[in-house]
């Protein structure tokens, strides 16, 4: 009997007794088992006229069980990053990058999808929803990986991918290992007035763990943000800031030996040629593929359009804030007098509103939303293996009480944990020898932790984060389809996968929602009226600010993965520099190094996709707009965005899926109203 907890078969991870050890020989025994099965497999269907799901399920399977064994190691790599771990980690890439090129490259497999397409047997009595999609997506996948390639280059693609795994992992690293090298020990009392005291108290016990007198604070993202919107000390803002921006890069002193700067044109160099070799001009092409935007040109023009929306307005407040500040503003300077600013306009501040969220409250809230739009109910199971004591794991029923899914929170910031928030796939949902899986996610965010009897306490725009990751959640686990390639969030275009998640956002500030999910942590009381009132007048607050900054993120990702490799290297500070004279409204210093830890691209899923967010943010404002039509928690609404948009995954084109929903094709005004831009 094989005891290594990465094998079993059947239920949710045994985190508790994952080790590194158990890394390698699950995952390379896992392959050495898929290949042998796949063979056998393609053989068997190759005697006959196929039948659909005699061949799919088995296929689907294969990728199921793979994906079992490697997604806790991936979450782990993640939440609990530790370098055994992370070894055993970087071992397995070489072998899973191979496994997944060599498949791409399958000739008889590639065939028999195109057997089973042609035959129409995705259209026979009994192929569950979703088979037609199935197939249309792996044959073009196929093309994507270069099936059609001569030996040569198909060799040559094939270590291509994986070095570019062991790269972008790489990078990743070396953003984790840069921020964990930084620290600053602070003994003078008057250096953090205006920190607020969750980030002062950790802080303080930092210290007294090398003896020392006043506090520590560390790269978390937490700590950063708090420091620089609150710190009255502009000294230690731009310390911080300066540490944040240049992480893992040559600017970073603190830690010479994670410099991306390499990495980075190592990845945008193998990415380039791995386009080309299978037949697409530069990287960007090769990415939207996949995506509803069908050209680069497409997204430039739908950028630049926004910029034109924007950019005045953002300069206008720019311009504002340092009439209010009374000088030139530096970046370090922004979010703490945008803070002082919004107090004045607005009567509100993060850390008043802060006690009016508990964590515990908000999730309460977040559940009745939940409730009242989908019918679902949601609770803790307690028992259930996790990797850190503060993870729990929650469960979702139906109005018929059976289970729809499962979801794990990794909710507070520590050192060993990646920055930001996300949702990751811990479980597809699939169906095999008639047995079904519901799916499970894993939702992570980088909270401020509890302190003794004070729950951990969050801004509304952590609420937000929250409303937007559930969003995500749900997409995940509402799906209706059984194939795995094409249920949840698989198989849906990058630039529509933020759409549940940003459609659930704004939820976060309508009244009646923000009346779930706030009450004072110490008394009960609910937020003032008057408070409610401000807060929602403030969430166009640097609205074209906020747009630029994105467009800025957007626009350069997409320049970079665009037209001929440069001679001279892939010219990556130079397109950053060319893009913000172009876009931003803030200046920013030369030794600014953002792009060295921005993982979305170099490490991620979002290479030549990050205008996903703004793309997808049209759909969302154009569907919460029905919303606001016919009523927040209309259940015919909620109903046809659940059938419509969240339940079919992968398995309908995207486009046609929205218009099912809304009755036409989104339209960009819904972004610009909702924004406060224009009327």
């Amino acid at each position: 009997m094989n005891n290594n907890p990465l094998l079993q078969e059947t239920g949710l991870p045994a985190f508790a007794h994952i080790l590194p050890e158990h890394v390698e020989p699950a995952v390379l025994e896992t392959i050495e088992a898929s290949q042998a099965e796949l063979e056998k497999l393609i053989e068997a269907a190759s005697q006959s006229d196929p039948d659909f799901e005699a061949v799919v399920l088995p296929l689907e399977a294969l990728g199921d069980r793979l994906h079992r064994v490697w997604s806790p190691v991936r979450h782990l790599q993640s939440v609990a990053n530790a370098p055994e771990l992370r070894a055993a980690y970087d071992a397995c890439l070489p072998a899973l990058s191979r496994y997944a090129t060599e498949l791409g490259h399958n000739q008889r497999l590639y065939r028999l999808y195109q057997r089973l397409s042609d035959s129409k047997a995705a259209q026979r009595e009994g192929v569950r929803e979703g088979g037609a999609r199935l197939l249309e997506l792996a044959i073009r996948d196929f093309t994507l990986a270069g099936v059609h390639l001569p030996e040569d280059q198909k060799a040559r693609f094939k270590v291509i991918m994986e070095e570019l795994a062991q790269t972008e992992a790489a990078f990743e690293h070396n953003v984790l290992d840069s921020a964990a090298a930084w620290s600053l020990h602070i003994s003078d009392a008057e250096r953090v007035k205006g920190i607020p005291e969750h980030v002062l108290e950790p802080a303080a016990a930092l210290a007294q763990e090398p003896a020392k007198a006043g506090w520590i604070l560390q790269l978390d993202q937490p700590t950063y943000v708090e420091v620089v919107t609150h710190a009255d000390d502009r000294e230690l803002r731009q310390q911080v800031y300066r540490a944040w921006v240049t992480r893992a890069s040559d600017q970073a002193d603190y830690s010479p030996d994670n410099d991306n700067s390499a990495v980075m044109e190592r990845i945008l160099a193998l990415r380039h040629e791995a386009a080309q070799i299978v037949g697409y001009a530069d990287f960007a092409d090769y990415s939207l593929a996949t995506k509803m935007a069908k050209s680069a040109d497409e997204v430039r023009t739908f950028l630049l359009d926004l910029v034109a929306h924007s950019r005045a307005a953002a300069k206008r407040e720019l311009a504002e804030l340092e009439t209010f500040a009374g000088f030139s503003l530096e970046p370090w300077d922004i979010a703490y007098y945008s803070e002082k600013l919004r107090h004045q306009k607005y009567a509100i501040s993060d850390e008043e509103l802060r006690p009016f969220f508990p964590l515990p409250r908000v999730m309460s809230g977040l559940f009745s939303v939940l409730e009242k739009l989908y019918g679902l109910r949601i609770s803790r199971v307690d028992g259930i293996e996790t990797w850190d004591q503060n993870a729990a794991y929650y469960q979702l029923t139906g109005k018929d009480d059976q289970p729809v899914g499962g979801f794990y929170v990794d909710f507070f910031a520590r050192s060993n944990k990646r920055a930001g928030a996300w949702m990751d796939q811990c479980l597809n949902r699939g169906r095999e020898h008639g047995q079904l899986q519901v799916p499970v996610a894993h939702l992570v965010c980088n909270y401020a932790r509890p302190s003794g009897d004070r729950p951990s306490l969050l801004t509304h725009d952590d609420v937000v984060t929250l409303f937007h990751e559930m969003g995500h959640v749900l997409h995940h686990l509402l799906t209706r389809i059984d194939y795995p390639s094409v249920a949840g969030i698989n198989g849906v275009p990058w630039d529509a996968v933020e759409l549940p998640s940003q459609f659930m956002e704004t939820f976060a500030w309508e009244p009646e929602v923000v009346a779930l999910c706030s009450a004072h942590y110490q008394t009960g009381e609910p937020l003032p009226a008057s408070v409610l009132k401000s807060l929602r007048e403030s969430k166009n607050f640097q609205a074209g600010l906020d747009l630029v900054r994105q467009i800025e993120f957007a626009l350069f990702d997409m320049r970079i993965h665009t037209g001929p490799e440069p001679a001279d290297g892939a010219r990556i500070a130079e397109i950053l520099r060319e893009t913000r004279a172009e876009v931003a409204a803030i200046r920013h210093p030369e030794w600014n190094r953002f792009a060295h830890a921005f993982t979305h691209i170099f490490g991620g899923g979002y290479a030549a996709g990050y205008y996903s967010y703004k793309w997808a943010e049209v759909l969302a404002a154009d569907a919460f707009a029905a919303f606001e039509e016919g009523g927040l928690f209309n259940a015919d609404l909620a109903r046809r965005f659940r059938e419509n948009i969240l339940e079919v995954g992968g398995s309908r084109d995207i486009a046609e899926a929205f218009i099912a929903f809304r009755g036409r094709p989104a339209h960009v005004d819904a972004l610009l109203k909702q924004t406060g831009i224009t009327a």
